[in-house]
């Protein structure tokens, strides 16, 4: 199996090593570089090639989002992800704006940094759960302006998109619903499409306003 290769970005070393050994037992990833701030990233990925760069967004010196904005300019598909306590609206934008596809916070659970690292590496944006909140009111504003009076999707592909939401894969969906992969894939493709959702964010977005993370977050403590 190709491992990514991940650059790890963060002024105190503990953290990085604390990650470090962390993604060291996850089967398709490595950490093959370390930084402490946003000018050494720079100079890393200037020799060195990498799948993920997992950032902080607070460093002395050059920080994070700066950081992001130079290295998108430097390798447009370089994938970036942001590491950070902060979970200020601001900060989310920023980042986001500035062409990083991911967005987690350091308390919440691991399982969600390696979740947007695979999902980065792939093209897809992740936010953590947490701050969805955040720019949902802004999505659903400007989805009902670009799509008014658009095609309403079916009841299957709502059901599809709800479980995706939810965290299962094409095949769980697949499976939960006795239908095929590329049935799934299809109903996916053709719900989002409809409701004008571009990617995971938007789709993640969607589902915090239609309440189907609530769903998940009910079963969880029940």
């Amino acid at each position: 199996m190709t491992r990514l290769r991940i650059l790890l970005v963060d002024d105190h070393e503990t953290m990085r090593a604390g990650l470090k050994a962390l993604i060291h037992f996850e089967p398709d990833l490595e950490v093959t570089g370390e930084a402490r701030d946003g000018e050494q990233a720079l100079e890393c990925v200037r020799s060195h090639d990498y799948d993920v760069v997992v950032m902080d967004v607070s460093m002395p010196g050059m920080g994070g989002l700066v950081a992001t904005r130079r290295l998108k300019e430097m390798r447009p598909q370089l994938a970036i992800v942001s590491l950070t306590r902060h979970g200020e609206k601001a900060f989310v934008q920023g980042v986001l704006d500035a062409g990083a596809l991911g967005y987690v916070l350091k308390q919440s659970p691991y399982a969600g940094l390696i979740r947007a690292i695979r999902l980065a590496a792939a093209g897809e944006q992740y936010v953590d759960p947490s701050l969805l909140h955040l720019i949902v009111p802004q999505f659903i504003t400007a989805r009902r302006r670009a799509h008014p009076g658009g095609p309403v999707p079916t009841e299957r592909e709502c059901e599809v998109l709800r479980l995706i939401a939810q965290g299962h894969s094409n095949k769980q969906t697949a499976t939960l619903l006795d239908l095929s992969v590329k049935t799934i894939e299809a109903h996916k493709a053709n719900g989002m499409q409809k409701l004008g959702l571009n990617g995971r964010i938007d789709l993640m977005q969607y589902a915090l306003h239609q309440g189907w993370l609530h769903e998940t977050a009910n079963r969880q403590t029940t």
